[in-house]
């Protein structure tokens, strides 16, 4: 349904809805009893970070599809949403970081195992990179890169649970087997926040993915011109079939 729906008005709709989100943010939300007017980062910091475990997410199962089906575009999709998870795992521990420092006195805690577990997945996922651009263009390096991809995602789940079996107030857990432990305007910010996130993420992974699709046409038209400047014949398909 979101393909469907032409990239302006997708990119639209998700500043809208940015702004509807800042709206009850800021003017609609009640203040926190406890941590003050501070605790409306959570309405950033927590979409932000479940944005980050779905983009991840979904560059496993494009790498999955990769390795079974072979659809064409697979490897790409996996590489822009794992890009895409980079920075809003980026985004994850700068508003963490602010908000533990206005909250708690401290940036960061290395005692913390959900924080550093975080780091961690921050940081596998961060050297795909380095892999991905370490290997010439080929299935050789698409298959690594899928492997890779999948290998991380199993990190998801374990950075969730650790936050939910901390035993600190770092990371509260507000959402238990009885229901969000808030109230219904605190509930509603927060979905309508998440909502905004996650929009505003498939757009720039559109966004992103349009223009490594016009990178590509534009390298095959510059070898079609000029034959002689591009590169041989089986690098260029193998950077054709693979981007």
């Amino acid at each position: 349904m979101v393909r469907r729906l032409p990239l302006p008005a997708h990119a639209l709709l998700a500043a809208a809805m940015l702004g509807a989100a800042l709206a009850l943010i800021f003017f609609y939300v009640p203040t926190d009893a406890n941590q003050g007017f501070s605790q409306r980062i959570f309405y950033v910091h927590v979409p932000i970070a479940l944005t980050a475990y779905a983009c991840f997410g979904w560059g496993a199962w494009k790498a999955f599809l990769h390795l079974w089906k072979r659809p064409p575009e697979a490897d790409l999709e996996s590489y822009v949403a794992i890009h895409q998870g980079v920075i809003f795992g980026t985004l994850t521990l700068l508003t963490g970081s602010i908000w533990a420092k206005i909250s708690w006195g401290h940036w960061w805690l290395w005692s913390e195992n959900q924080l550093v577990l975080f780091l961690v997945l921050f940081l596998f996922y961060a050297a795909y990179f380095m892999l991905r651009f370490s290997i010439e263009p080929g299935p050789a390096r698409a298959n690594m890169c899928a492997v890779y991809a999948l290998f991380g995602v199993a990190l998801i789940p374990v950075s969730f649970l650790a936050i939910r079996l901390a035993n600190n107030l770092i990371h509260p857990v507000v959402f238990t087997d009885h229901g969000p432990q808030m109230s219904g305007a605190m509930f509603f910010t927060f979905c309508v926040s998440w909502a905004a996130i996650l929009a505003l993420s498939s757009a720039l992974y559109r966004v992103e993915l349009l223009g490594k699709r016009l990178d590509l046409r534009l390298r095959d038209l510059r070898e079609a011109v000029n034959p002689a400047s591009a590169p041989p014949r089986a690098t260029t398909e193998l950077v054709r079939t693979n981007p």
